[in-house]
């Protein structure tokens, strides 16, 4: 018989893509999937006796693009982990970055509009003689403003940018109208053929100061009418709240009509950004459903006390982090927001991870995270928890969540980069990124108050052929993530 480099053995095999549910073994050979079938030999034999064996998640959404939450993520399933909401810029300094340090985990990034929109009303910023990599980081105060006349005359700027980014292999373009209240989501002058190889991602539409609600939502699926570009509706369960039903029933109304959205939410009733972001100056608060008491200083994990001491925080430290508790989970009917979200035909689970704060670089290749490491329990738990919500609660079934979560983004993510999916499957062939985990130890562990504990339950996580996890323990030297660019 022929003997493999690596063989998974004894689990439930589940790939939606195939159809295929039944207990196989898995071989891997040269970073594929190498064959499907019983009795198979490898050198290297992963025991997934009483596992499910998945393709690993994709998570469309991280800002957490380091080694530290690179392996958060790993013990909650993900295997791809991509920043395409805020994107780089430029791109290309990114991925040289990434690939120099080593990563866990696959990653990619989109060509940030933010950054272009900074870029050109405040200039590129230097650091250490070098253009800065716009990623994450918070908006400068008055980048959020309108562009001249001049400038949104001649096309804009992050079509100014148009030949640069894509040239660095950029996923996409990245859009974040609602973090620049005096932009403009003008799609019209683009070529269809550039804007149909792209996903613009919209960030939240309550921070655009929307008149009405639906305000945010009308215009990103007037956007995909008009262009006929594929538009990806962010964090729909945060960007929406009480008011998901609207926004996915006009979701649908738009996809009936042709038009391609997809969607992503996450299990969580609360979100995280910085303080300094323009939605949560005290005076738009109100618009955004939202009260000084819902929000939560993260350096400190000091609830905000009124108007004046939101004020206070945002001057000293714009940039800090700001835990956004627009759901009360405890209260049934919040709850019931954040599964409709979720259930929802097709939406896929991406975390929206926040970066890790409060640890220095070395502390970030440390393992585990040192104590005063902070994030958003999303960065670590969000796709065991949802499974725990999902699949648990009975809301869907084993195979579907295994969709949402790989096969479904793997997809968009092939539509963005060109060519087939070959991740999101565990067909012949296939990448070899695939999740061994015990369903009925699979859950979060993260909270508020300790946001970096690990989730419990991934018994094997194989990122392009290698062991990340191997029996549950996290293999320290492991640096297989591999970039995913445009083709």
């Amino acid at each position: 018989m022929v003997e493999f480099p690596v063989v998974i053995r004894g689990g439930r095999v589940i790939d939606p893509g195939q159809g295929l549910d039944m207990s196989v073994d898995l071989a891997i050979q040269d970073a594929r999937v190498a064959a499907i079938g019983p009795g198979l030999r490898g050198r290297i034999v992963l025991d997934a006796a009483g596992c499910v064996v998945a393709p690993g998640f994709v998570d469309l959404h991280s800002h957490a693009q380091t080694v530290g939450a690179h392996r958060l993520q790993a013990f909650d399933g993900v295997t791809t982990t991509l920043e395409l909401e805020a994107g780089a810029l430029p791109v290309a300094t990114a991925y040289a970055r990434a690939g120099v340090e080593g990563r866990p985990l696959n990653y990619g990034y989109s060509a940030s509009w933010a950054g272009a929109r900074i870029e050109v009303l405040m200039g590129p910023r230097p650091t250490g003689g070098r253009r800065r990599c716009w990623r994450a980081s918070p908006i400068p105060p008055g980048s959020g403003k309108p562009l001249p006349p001049r400038r949104t005359a001649s096309s804009g700027c992050w079509r100014a940018s148009w030949p640069r980014e894509p040239s660095a292999s950029a996923c996409c373009w990245a859009m974040r109208p609602g973090r620049a209240p005096g932009s403009t989501f003008a799609l019209r002058g683009w070529p269809r053929q550039a804007a149909c190889r792209r996903i613009h991602t919209r960030g939240p539409s309550s921070s655009s100061l929307p008149l009405q609600p639906m305000d945010g939502a009308e215009e990103l699926v007037r956007a995909a009418v008009e262009t006929g570009a594929h538009m990806h509706y962010c964090h729909v369960n945060s960007t929406s709240a009480r008011h998901v039903d609207r926004v996915l029933a006009l979701v649908d109304r738009v996809r009936r009509a042709g038009a391609v959205v997809t969607t992503e939410a996450y299990p969580y009733g609360a979100g995280m950004t910085v303080i300094g972001a323009a939605f949560l100056a005290p005076e738009r608060l109100a618009q955004a459903g939202l009260r000084p008491t819902d929000l939560v200083y993260a350096p400190t994990n000091e609830r905000v006390r009124d108007a004046e001491h939101l004020r206070r925080l945002r001057a000293t430290d714009p940039g800090g982090g700001c835990i956004i508790h627009f759901l009360d989970e405890t209260k049934p009917a919040d709850a019931a927001v954040i599964r409709a979200a979720l259930v929802h035909e097709n939406t896929m689970v991406a975390s929206d991870a926040i970066p890790l704060t409060g640890i220095s670089p070395a502390g970030d290749g440390a393992w585990p995270l040192p104590p005063g490491a902070r994030t958003h329990p999303r960065t670590a738990g969000t796709f065991a928890r949802s499974f725990r919500r999902l699949v648990g609660e009975g809301a869907l079934s084993l195979p579907e969540f295994v969709r949402r979560t790989s096969l479904l983004p793997a997809r968009v993510l092939a539509t963005a980069v060109g060519g087939t999916a070959r991740k999101g499957t565990l067909a012949v062939g296939a990448d070899a990124d695939v999740v061994v985990f015990e369903p009925d130890a699979f859950r979060d562990q993260a909270t508020y108050e300790v946001p970096t504990r690990p989730s419990t339950g991934v018994r094997h996580l194989v990122v392009g052929g290698e062991p990340v996890i191997r029996d549950g323990a996290l293999e320290l030297s492991a640096r297989p993530g591999r970039p995913v660019r445009r083709s």
